[in-house]
């Protein structure tokens, strides 16, 4: 008997991405079973701007990678060792492969689990140096050590009820979170969010959840920007040619925030009028003088160690001019990193279905089927003020 087909989306170069024709998934890793694996059939996977990353070019991808990390979906397909898990079972996959066995996965690490990633520690689904796993754009998807990775929705109706808002678990929720959490976002803090798109939406609708007094988040994009707004965020426009101290001073009476979160990253632009060109190290160094003295700085926003398509010799190796010694003159905390999306996910779950927070309404979710996923990443390119949500059965639409 024949396996079923599957389709995903295949990273062609930079700028290109095509629908093709891919291997059904088989509970396998390399040449023996993976008996502690499920298969799923996608429900919704996701377009994030890290994915954005590799289909610029501005990482070293290569050409063929199935693209996607942001996976919810149905069990098809559980391997002999699956014990809590069954057939039917509507998950979110954490971006984050983990084996649950190694210190760091004991340790609450799941995003630098040490057994399943031969170059590095930490691995994930369909992305560059992450271990080589096959992403789930895609119709069908294999997830290992299931037990351990999967987050089981308490019903499935009510999950597709929700699934709009259930299908951000899977990263940019928990990441959004994650940063706030780092950068010491509580009760009555100010808070700056550099960069409004869809982590940094999610970054600032959980500063709001976390209890925030004033949430500011600063883009280039007017479109972004009105999102922000749209759910009771402060804004600056960093077009403008007039120095972030003063915008802030103007929203919150001081030039200082409490918490900053640089939802942004390596391919971050200059402000005011040097819009246009990019400046790797300006977020962070913009972190540490508007951060007061004692306050935390939380990064989610991606740096890489490779990026051929940078502006100097040295940020292509990840290298950045940063002005280190202001950060450590103020004594800031610094934390970096991709998000342990276990640590976070359950919780986040109950405050979606439980109606504490719209995350999808903040984000702005878009679905689309997965032939339009090419026109989804060129619009996400653009800068639309949407999160693009393949939904590759039509099983949300239907």
């Amino acid at each position: 008997m024949s396996s079923p087909s599957n389709r995903g989306v295949v990273f062609k170069g930079p700028g290109k991405v095509a629908i093709e024709s891919i291997a059904f998934p088989e509970l396998a890793l390399g040449k023996r079973k993976c008996d502690h694996g499920v298969i799923l059939k996608v429900i919704t996977t996701n377009i994030c701007g890290s994915d954005q990353h590799m289909v610029r070019g501005r990482t070293t991808a290569p050409e063929g990678l199935v693209l996607g990390h942001e996976i919810t979906g149905v069990i098809v397909e559980a391997g002999r060792d699956v014990e809590f898990l069954n057939v039917g079972d509507v998950c979110s996959v954490p971006f984050n492969i983990a084996c649950g066995r190694c210190r760091n996965c004991k340790s609450g690490l799941t995003g630098i689990c040490l057994n399943v990633n031969p170059a590095r520690p930490g691995a994930a689904y369909g992305y560059v140096d992450m271990g080589g796993w096959v992403g789930g754009q895609a119709e069908y998807v294999m997830v290992p050590y299931a037990d351990f990775n999967l987050l089981k929705f308490p019903n499935a109706d009510q999950a597709m009820e929700k699934i709009r808002d259930l299908t951000l678990l899977s990263d940019i929720f928990p990441t959004g979170f994650h940063g706030c959490v780092t950068a010491g976002v509580g009760p009555g803090s100010t808070v700056y969010i550099a960069g409004a798109g869809p982590v940094g939406l999610a970054a600032a609708a959980s500063a709001h959840l976390l209890g925030a007094a004033c949430v500011i988040v600063g883009d280039m994009i007017d479109d972004r920007l009105e999102q922000a707004r749209s759910f009771g965020c402060e804004t600056i426009d960093l077009k403008k040619d007039m120095p972030m101290e003063d915008q802030l001073e103007a929203i919150l009476g001081e030039r200082e925030v409490d918490c900053f979160v640089d939802c942004v990253g390596f391919e971050a632009h200059g402000c005011g009028c040097n819009h246009s060109h990019e400046a790797p190290a300006t977020v962070l160094n913009s972190a540490m003088q508007v951060t007061r003295a004692g306050g935390s700085i939380g990064i989610p926003g991606l740096y890489v160690t490779e990026d051929p398509g940078a502006v100097d010799d040295a940020a292509k190796v990840g290298a950045l001019s940063m002005r280190f010694g202001l950060g450590w003159a103020k004594s800031h905390s610094f934390h970096t990193g991709q998000c342990p999306v276990m640590k976070y996910h359950r919780n986040l779950m109950q405050a979606i279905l439980f109606e504490k927070i719209d995350i999808a309404k903040a984000v702005n979710v878009q679905m689309i089927n997965l032939d339009q996923a090419p026109k989804g990443y060129a619009d996400f390119d653009g800068g639309a003020a949407k999160k693009f949500v393949i939904d590759p059965h039509g099983s949300v639409a239907a």
